[in-house]
């Protein structure tokens, strides 16, 4: 009597431990299989982000040593500021409160996000 009771819970013990050993034994080989064709299908790559900014170029550099270009950004950047007075009767040199700083030249500055294969 005792003992039929106990069966169901010790089927139950008994699927469990088998469906463990079998899920292990069928991972295994695929990650290990995954592990050799990433070794072997992607090389090793270096990647730099550079800005140039203010109509500076010396992207051509890069792409004749090699790099390729994933993503490029561009914003505009104050360049060069200048320095005005504030009222007419303003004397900048005499008077360092009366000088207002307003930017003089406007570019752009580019960002590269660059890719080589090592």
């Amino acid at each position: 009597m005792n003992l039929i009771k106990q069966f169901p819970l010790i089927v139950l013990i008994a699927i469990f431990l088998s469906s463990c050993k079998t899920a292990n034994n069928k991972e295994s080989p695929i990650k290990n299989l995954e592990k050799n064709i990433n070794e072997i299908s992607s090389p090793k790559k270096e990647r730099m982000e550079i800005k140039f900014s203010c109509e500076e170029d010396g992207i051509s550099e890069y792409l004749d040593d090699g790099w390729n270009i994933l993503k490029e950004d561009s914003q505009e950047k104050i360049c060069t500021w200048k320095s005005v007075p504030a009222t007419k009767d303003c004397n900048m040199e005499k008077d360092k409160g009366c000088k207002i700083t307003k930017p003089d030249k406007i570019g752009e500055e580019k960002t590269y996000l660059l890719e080589k294969k090592i």
